[in-house]
This record gives C-alpha cells, structure tokens and sequence, in this order.
C-alpha cells in the first residue's frame, strides 16, 4: 500500500510538471509576439528545454541575450523570483523578407524594379536575410543573384557616396565653429562611412561622409 502512495506521489509530480513546462509555451509566445511585432504577425513557441529544467512559478519573466537570435533555436532567460535559469526554444515566424523580382547580376543597384516582399517563414531562412525594403535601397549586389531567391545583407554593399579621386569639401567643424575648404579623396565609401582626403597642403585627414558627399570632421 505504501508503495503504491509512494509511485502514485511521484505520478502526481511528474503531472506537475508536465503541465508547467506546457504552460510556458502560450506566455513565451506572447512575448515573442511583442518582440516581434511589426516584424511578424503569426509567431509560436515551443519550449525544447527538458521539465525537470524548468522553474515552477505562475508568472515567469522572459528575457532575451542583447543581440540574440529573433527567431528559430534561441535561448531564453526565465526568472521566477530570485530563481534565473536559461531555457532552450524554438522560434517559429511568419512574416515578409526581400526576394529578387528578377536575375540580378554582380555590380547591379537594387530598387523597387528589381526586389519585392514575400511573406513566408523567417525562421527558415538563411542568417542575415533582408526583410525590410529599405534594406536594400542604394545597395549595390556583391554577386548574381537569382530571381526569387532571398536577398542576404551579405550580397550586397551600400552604393558610393564619394569615389578615389573626386573632389570634395571637408568641413571642420568645433565649438562655435566651422572651417570649409576642398580635397581629393584616397578611397570609395557610402553615407556614415570613413574617408580619407588629400587636402591642397599634402596633409590626409579623415572624416564621416555626409548625404550630401561632403566630409565631416568634428574637432
């Protein structure tokens, strides 16, 4: 008789938790959808991480790594209390990312022409996949790439703001003041990146590329 409490006790435990672990799957996707919305509009979880692994409480708080993983295996910090343990889960999104509308050739500038959105599984994708348009505005491709396929941040480099040779203005600017003069500049670069200028004295000095193709140095 006492064997039979003492198995029937450890059933009851085991049916706990199995209801535990199963109850995190609807709260883990309710905040991945909030994580993910506008990005996503039909996400689901479901937990990998084994029931004995797993924190007992009514109202766990999530947590994700800076810079981790949005989608497909990801891990999870759980905290119930002062009790903070890292679960592991799957990540299952729906949503748009960028496919080529055509055969796109190395060397060519993307815009609404040549890419569209497709709505399918990000999850399923390969790292780094563009999901937005306006990733691939002014972006010019690495390689071929062929019609349908999902566009990489990869694939591609932002278009040429300056190029070796042109001739450009570098303004200095600090405290209270601004100095303007010209320049040839000694390598290509888009908007936000790092040029280096030949200035008429023979000095090189760097500084940011602007939208408008002038260089920016802050003194």
């Amino acid at each position: 008789m006492k064997s039979l409490k003492f198995w029937g006790g450890i059933a009851a435990l085991l049916a706990s938790g199995w209801a535990a672990a199963g109850q995190l799957d609807a709260p883990l996707t309710q905040f991945f959808q909030q994580r993910l919305a506008g990005i996503s509009d039909e996400v689901s979880v479901t937990v990998k991480t084994p029931d004995a692994q797993l924190p007992a409480c009514e109202q766990p708080s999530f947590a994700m790594p800076n810079n981790g993983r949005m989608w497909g295996n990801v891990s999870v910090q759980v905290r119930c209390g002062n009790d903070k343990r890292y679960i592991q889960a799957v990540v299952a999104a729906t949503g748009n990312y960028v496919v080529t509308a055509q055969a796109v050739t190395r060397g060519t500038l993307l815009d609404q022409s040549n890419v569209q959105l497709k709505r399918g599984r990000l999850d399923q994708l390969p790292p780094r996949a563009m999901i937005d348009l306006q990733q691939a505005t002014n972006a010019v491709t690495l390689r071929d790439i062929a019609p349908g396929q999902p566009v990489m941040l990869s694939m591609v480099r932002q278009s040429w703001r300056v190029k070796a040779g042109q001739r450009v203005q570098v303004i200095a600017a600090g405290d209270g003041f601004s100095v303007n003069s010209e320049g040839q500049v000694l390598n290509n670069a888009a908007v936000a990146q790092n040029a280096r200028v030949r200035m008429a004295s023979g000095q090189i000095v760097s500084g940011t590329v602007g939208a408008d193709g002038n260089i920016l140095i802050n003194l």
